[in-house]
């Protein structure tokens, strides 16, 4: 296959402060034959990846050079608003490219919370920026490790917060998302199934009703719209079932519900989509790492493993 028929993936290079660039630079070797890999991030950054990984950028690396220069008081580590920025602009930058069918798919390097509220923004990361731009109303985080996908109900709330949002109207929807992601990337008839809240799954009401008020009527409701969804199923044992193979994703109902199982199963190589987007995201399921930024030690298999996500995606090959 030639490099003009190989998915156009966008990548993005994240905060230059964190180990984005590097790992990045590290997984170019690995993945340059199977797509055609864009970085989205000022140059200086890419370059000092390289100098961090020992590497050099290939010659034909293709760059979309977000024009800002290194700052004079630059260390790797540290929160900066100039960093902050950088990230943000290569984020923008990848998703018009995407909307507008320049990309087949985009791949996000960690940017730092902290750098882009100082740079000015009030988005909380990624999949705010990219929603807001894409002017989605309706988006989600789904995991993926090898043998585990996980789709969050939500994700940056609180624990009392995300309880209240166990509705069945939220639960439906993220079902339905899920269903519908899923046989845009490949799979006709993917199976669902919903974790429960409480313990037990509520032990028939005794330690909840979210179960049976809210779970079990958004899962039927899907069954009738002709969707393969199946629960609430306790917390302690849907995660296994899944990854002996008898669903194809689990619908967490709160944040380190879905983190939890996925990193224990396997964190090095878990990565994030995002549903509900017009195009495809993935990214890696790491942040900017600070403590080992400039080190050269960052492990470069989550990058690889959302690339070839990105891909596989791109083409349509998603399978159970």
């Amino acid at each position: 296959m030639s490099s003009q028929q190989l998915p156009r993936i966008g990548i993005t290079l994240g905060d230059p402060a964190g180990i984005g660039p590097e790992v990045l630079v590290k997984a170019l070797p690995e993945i340059q034959n199977r797509c055609h890999p864009v970085l989205y991030g000022s140059r200086w950054a890419a370059e000092l990846g390289a100098e961090i990984s020992k590497k050099k950028l290939p010659n034909e690396l293709e760059v979309s050079d977000v024009d800002i220069d290194k700052p004079s008081d630059f260390e790797f580590g540290t929160v900066h608003a100039t960093c902050g920025q950088i990230a943000i602009d290569s984020v923008t930058r990848s998703a018009i490219d995407a909307l507008e069918g320049r990309l087949d798919a985009i791949m996000t390097c960690p940017l730092n919370k902290e750098a882009i509220h100082a740079a000015g923004s009030n988005d909380i990361g990624h999949q705010e920026i990219l929603g807001r731009l894409a002017n989605s109303t309706a988006t989600a985080t789904m995991l993926m490790t090898p043998g585990l996908r996980v789709v969050h109900l939500s994700t940056h709330k609180s624990l009392g917060q995300a309880v209240e949002f166990v509705t069945q109207d939220n639960v439906l929807q993220k079902i339905v998302l899920c269903a519908d992601s899923f046989r845009s990337w490949g799979m006709a008839d993917p199976r669902i199934a919903v974790s429960a809240l409480n313990p037990h799954g509520g032990e028939g009401g005794l330690l909840g009703r979210e179960e049976i008020e809210e779970l079990a009527p958004a899962v039927e409701q899907a069954q009738s719209q002709g969707i393969h969804a199946v629960g609430p199923i306790p917390a302690d044992s849907v995660f296994n079932r899944a990854i002996n193979g008898e669903f194809d994703v689990v619908i967490a109902l709160y944040h380190d519900q879905g983190h939890i199982a996925i990193k224990v199963h396997n964190f090095h190589e878990s990565i994030s989509a995002t549903l509900g987007l017009p195009f495809i995201r993935t990214s890696v399921d790491h942040g900017t790492a600070f403590d080992i930024a400039g080190k050269g030690i960052a492990n470069p298999k989550s990058t690889i493993a959302a690339i070839d996500a990105a891909i596989v995606l791109a083409n349509g090959q998603l399978g159970h």
